[in-house]
């Protein structure tokens, strides 16, 4: 399924795999130009290469979400002008015990999931406010049912996306009266590569488990809320959108 999104731009962070490039895929087929960002520059140019040999406009920006972003936000405006869909995608779950004391990981997780939903979306906040005076303009943070539930293991990363979902609420007290829609966005189990950077063998064998018994949802499912959520007329913003396997649900 597709949607209209002619002559809309996007940015979406995190889209070298998963969740993120299922995104820019979809909202590329649905007309689209669409800027990659994501540290893994090989990937990035393989999917821009894919969506432009389709008939699509795409840009791999290698960046780090973490880091300074000027480079990246002019690469975008020299290539496609203004921006009026970000999508904050690039994430990481890490996963251990709280009594293993992993700040590293806890250091990763909050900087990523937290400063890089900020670091962007501070990049790209004065595009979406003027983009809004004329037409639609979209924020969508992609956060987890993990904000609202509790699972062991995983109490640094559900509390940064426990975050990313308060700063969406908030952000619509300052940005919604300005025309611009913030989208939050909060999928259940899915298929995608954040599983893969646990090194815990215990919690993993328990996810997989988990897994097992309620199924996950494929990162095309997910992609498919976020272009239907962009897609609405102007004045209709899908705050909340939370999107589970049935059997998690």
């Amino acid at each position: 399924m597709t949607y209209d999104l002619t002559n809309r731009t996007a940015v979406v962070t995190g889209a070298a795999s998963g969740i993120g490039a299922e995104i820019a895929l979809l909202l590329a087929r649905s007309g689209a130009r669409v800027a990659l960002l994501s540290r893994r520059a090989d990937r990035l140019e393989d999917l821009a290469d894919k969506i432009n040999a389709a008939g699509g406009q795409a840009l791999a920006v290698a960046a780090d979400v973490t880091q300074d972003l000027t480079d990246a936000v002019a690469a975008v405006h020299d290539a496609f002008g203004r921006v009026d869909v970000v999508v904050n995608n690039a994430g990481v779950m890490l996963a251990n015990p709280i009594t293993n004391g992993r700040a590293d990981e806890w250091a990763r997780m909050i900087d990523t999931n937290i400063g890089g939903v900020l670091n962007v979306t501070s990049a790209f906040t004065e595009d979406l406010i003027e983009a809004a005076k004329t037409g639609p303009a979209d924020l969508v943070n992609i956060s987890s049912v993990g904000a609202h539930l509790t699972f062991p293991n995983f109490a640094v990363y559900t509390a940064t996306k426990a975050a990313v979902t308060h700063l969406s609420a908030n952000l619509r007290t300052e940005l919604g009266p300005k025309d611009v829609r913030i989208t939050n966005v909060e999928p259940g189990f899915t298929e995608s590569e954040l599983a893969g950077h646990i090194d815990n063998p215990e919690v993993q064998r328990d996810l997989d488990t988990w897994f097992d018994g309620v199924g996950r949802l494929t990162s095309a499912e997910v992609a498919d809320v976020v272009a239907y959520a962009t897609s609405r007329p102007q004045h209709v913003n899908l705050r909340q959108i939370m999107v589970l396997p049935t059997r998690q649900a």
